[in-house]
C-alpha cells in the first residue's frame, strides 16, 4: 500500500532582492523557475528514499520554495509499476522519481531536461538524454566485519577470494548484486570472470541474503564475516552509527546512481523541475551525506571525506543497466549463485 506523506509549509519564500537575483543561501532557487513552481503549488514526488532520509530533505525544499511536497515512498519495483498503471490509464498523479530504476523506464515516460545544476555533477551521472540525472553516487565495494577479520587478511583482488578457506561458509552476497556482475564481467572478461564468480561460489560457499541493509547489518551482527559486494553508503551509514564494519575497494568498483527523472505529463512540471535542481544541488546532497550517501558533485564532500579517494583509488567502472539488460543479468547472476 503506497501512503502519501504530505509535508507542512513552514515558511513562504522571501522574494528575490533584484529581479533575476538568485537566493545566496539557495543558488538552486532559480528564479523563473522559483516563481512558475510556488504558482504551481505543489510536487509529487515518487521515492524509494526512506522517510527518515527523505522526509527531512523535502522540508528543506519546502521551507526555501514555499512548494509543498506530496512524498510517496515505496519500492522501486513497487514505484515503477505504479507509474507504468498511471500511463496505461492515462491518470498522472507523479511529478519527479528518485530511484535507483528511474532510467529502466522507458523514455516517454521520462522528459528530457536539464536544470541549472546538473553542470554540477560528475559527468557520468548525466544521462546523454538528459533523461535522468544521479542524486547519489551508489559506489559498490565488498564489506567486512572489523571484529573477525583483520585489515591485513583482506584479499588484494577477487582472484584472492578462492584462497580464502577460512571464510568458508562466511561469505555472503545481496541477491540483486547483477551490477557488480556485470562490472566483474567488463573488468576480467565475460569467459574469465564467470569462472572467477564461479570458483569463489564454490570454494567459499557463498550465502545469498536478501536486502543491502539487512545484508549489511547481518555482517555487523557477526551472522558473516564478510560480503562480497555491498552498497558502499550503507556499510558507511552503518558504520557512521557506531557497527563494527567497513569496506575495501578492489577492481572493480561498479557505479550506479540514485536518480532524478521527470514524468513529461507532470501535472507540475515546473515544481518538478525546481524539485530536480534541489537535488542536484550542494544543499541536497551535502544533507543527504550525513546519512552516509555520496554526492555525485565533486565540491561536495562525503562523510567521511576519505570515502571517494578510496574507493576511487580503484577502477570505478560505471554500470547503467536498461529494464531487459537487468532481466537477463538476474537470471545468470541467480545461476553463478544457486538461487533458485
Amino acid at each position: 500500500m503506497h501512503i502519501i506523506h504530505r509535508l507542512a509549509l513552514a515558511l513562504a519564500i522571501a522574494a528575490p532582492a533584484a529581479a533575476g537575483a538568485q537566493s545566496p543561501a539557495h543558488p538552486w532557487l532559480a528564479p523563473d523557475i522559483a516563481a512558475a513552481a510556488k504558482a504551481e503549488g505543489s510536487v509529487t514526488v515518487y521515492s524509494s528514499t526512506n522517510e527518515a532520509e527523505g522526509l527531512p530533505l523535502w522540508k528543506l525544499f519546502e521551507d526555501a520554495s514555499g512548494v509543498k511536497v506530496n512524498y510517496v515512498r515505496a519500492a522501486d519495483a513497487a514505484l515503477m509499476g505504479k507509474i507504468a498503471l498511471e500511463a496505461r490509464s492515462g491518470q498522472q498523479s507523479w511529478d519527479l522519481i528518485n530511484t535507483p530504476t528511474a532510467n529502466q523506464l522507458p523514455p516517454a515516460l521520462m522528459a528530457q531536461f536539464d536544470p541549472p545544476q546538473a553542470a554540477e555533477v560528475m559527468a557520468s551521472a548525466r544521462a546523454p538524454d538528459k533523461r535522468w540525472y544521479g542524486v547519489y553516487a551508489n559506489y559498490n565495494s565488498p564489506a567486512y566485519n572489523t571484529n573477525l577479520v583483520k585489515p591485513a587478511d583482506l584479499p588484494k583482488t577477487y582472484e584472492d577470494f578462492p584462497g580464502k578457506k577460512e571464510w568458508i561458509g562466511k561469505v555472503a552476497i545481496e541477491g540483486t548484486d547483477n551490477e557488480w556482475m556485470n562490472a566483474m564481467f567488463a573488468r576480467y572478461g565475460a569467459d574469465k570472470g564467470k569462472k572467477l564468480i564461479q570458483d569463489i561460489v564454490s570454494t567459499l560457499k557463498v550465502v545469498v541474503l536478501d536486502g543491502h541493509l539487512a545484508a549489511g547489518r547481518q555482517v555487523a551482527a557477526g551472522e558473516y564475516a564478510v560480503l562480497l559486494n555491498q552498497y558502499t553508503m550503507l556499510t558507511i551509514n552503518l558504520k557512521l552509527a557506531g557497527a563494527p564494519t567497513d569496506f575495501w575497494a578492489m577492481d572493480p568498483v561498479a557505479l550506479f546512481f540514485g536518480q532524478v527523472a521527470i514524468n513529461p505529463k507532470a501535472p507540475h512540471p515546473k515544481a518538478a523541475l525546481l524539485a530536480a535542481n534541489f537535488m542536484l544541488s550542494a544543499e541536497a546532497q551535502a544533507f543527504a551525506a550525513k546519512t552516509g550517501r555520496i554526492p555525485t558533485r565533486p565540491d561536495t564532500p562525503a562523510n567521511p571525506p576519505d570515502a571517494v579517494p578510496r574507493l576511487t583509488a580503484a577502477e570505478v567502472l560505471p554500470t547503467t543497466l536498461s529494464g531487459d539488460q537487468v532481466k537477463a543479468s538476474q537470471k545468470l547472476f541467480d545461476e553463478l549463485f544457486g538461487k533458485r
